[in-house]
């Protein structure tokens, strides 16, 4: 008889983590990593917060699980309240999941049961964007627009429709989809529009900052006005995936705020339990929420409406608001953005480095002029991380992203540190990327 092993996305030879202390992860051996990654950009509040531990127990000491079909509860309840106010949706209704991909397929069905109840049964297309990521079932995938993750499953998806990204970098060059104006994205809808027909597109998804995909690629200012009044116009429901962009991570309690949108649907996870707990939710607002209500709701999972999620949820809420992280990841991303200008900009692989709050991203070209990619052959990026998360007395975790240039090349890191790090962290991160980046540089011409 053989044991049971994890089917590990790293393959066989991860580090063994075994503590969490702020922005760090402490391994079996002993040896300190700061998690400029925030795991997969979800860690806000740091690691090792015993008070959010607490009330974890504390509620599932209380009762673990109540189904959401037949009971509400305290923690529900309060969470819901507590959260309501920060939303840039006024009254919304909240219905929690265990996470991104979750709150994706909930968000899709409710446009659906939102389009039924009105009486507009032809209204079956929903829209998103290239270089997107919505989350990994087939349904959110789907609506990602992620190439690469796409590929082996292009067999059982397509029934969605593509818009060119917000990005500003690479607006008009062959293979990127990519656009720089508001103006450009009403013109590439309009077409859609026409193509479709009138009465027949029930929403627009997009994240407000592209997260992963584009290494937080920032729209330029013109262009989530231009989308939401183009979605107003049309009677096209506008869904703000915030999964990524909530709870402080680009400097704001969510994305659309730096834009003051408002959304009709807004899907939220990662940071609304800062990784504590698998919890999610999408909120909609009364004029979605009350049609789906009035003729019932086709939908649901065993662990949405989780009760110990709720209370991490509001345990994490309540060390946000109290240390006041949102204000300090606007002010501690200005300085890491300003720290990384300084030590690369001059850098020859570096074509931008980008982003808000504590959402930053590091485009790598193999030409800085022509913004040409590095070949995906020569695996910069995966070079880059290992040598960063190798290198030193303590190890720097930064978070990956390719193919954004073509669909199959291109180079990027993402920067997304807990929202809790100070001068010494900015100093660590700032030192270590431009370390492994020239390492892998001096690596590579040497082959």
């Amino acid at each position: 008889m053989s044991d049971g092993k994890i089917f590990s996305r790293g393959g066989p030879l991860l580090p063994r983590a075994v503590r969490g202390e702020g922005a760090y992860i402490i391994d079996a051996s002993g040896r300190r990593y700061l998690d400029a990654a925030g795991g997969a950009i979800v860690v806000g509040i740091g690691h090792g917060r015993a008070d959010v531990a607490a009330a974890a127990a504390e509620q599932m000491g209380r009762i673990a699980y109540a189904h959401g079909s037949a009971f509400t509860a305290d923690a529900l309840e309060s969470w819901a309240s507590e959260v309501g106010p920060l939303l840039p949706i006024r009254d919304a209704s909240l219905y929690p999941v265990s996470g991104g991909s979750e709150a994706a397929e909930t968000a899709l069905k409710m446009v659906r049961a939102y389009w039924l109840a009105k009486g507009e049964t032809e209204r079956t297309v929903v829209v998103s964007r290239w270089g997107s990521y919505h989350g990994n079932t087939l349904g959110a995938l789907d609506l990602s627009g992620r190439k690469g993750l796409r590929r082996p499953y292009e067999p059982w998806l397509g029934r969605f429709e593509h818009v060119s990204a917000p990005y500003p970098y690479r607006a008009g060059l062959d293979g990127a989809n990519a656009i720089g104006s508001g103006a450009a994205a009403v013109t590439e809808l309009d077409a859609l529009l026409a193509r479709v027909g009138p009465g027949r597109i029930a929403a627009f998804v997009a994240e407000p900052i592209i997260g992963a995909t584009l290494a937080a690629a920032v729209p330029p200012d013109d262009y989530w006005p231009a989308v939401a009044a183009w979605c107003a116009q049309h009677n096209v429901l506008l869904v703000a995936d915030e999964v990524m962009t909530g709870f402080g991570r680009t400097g704001t309690w969510f994305g659309v705020d730096h834009w003051q949108v408002k959304p009709d649907l807004l899907l939220a996870a990662k940071g609304a339990t800062s990784g504590y707990w698998p919890f999610g939710f999408v909120a909609a607002a009364p004029h979605v929420a009350e049609p789906i209500l009035a003729s019932g709701f086709v939908h649901g999972f065993t662990y949405s409406h989780s009760l110990p999620g709720a209370a991490v949820a509001r345990a994490v809420l309540k060390i946000l608001r109290e240390e006041q992280l949102v204000d300090a990841s606007a002010a501690r991303g200005a300085q890491l953005h300003a720290a990384l200008v300084e030590e690369l900009a001059g850098d020859p692989w570096v074509g931008e480095i980008r982003g808000r709050g504590l959402l930053l991203g590091i485009e790598l070209v193999a030409d800085r002029a022509t913004k040409a990619p590095h070949p995906r052959a020569a695996r910069v990026t995966e070079r880059i991380i290992a040598s960063a998360k190798q290198a030193g007395a303590e190890g720097l975790l930064l978070y990956s992203g390719t193919a954004q240039a073509n669909g199959v090349d291109g180079d990027q890191l993402v920067i997304g540190p807990p929202l809790v790090i100070g001068d010494a962290e900015i100093e660590q991160i700032t030192a270590g990327t431009a370390a492994a980046i020239r390492a892998v540089r001096k690596e590579l011409a040497a082959s």
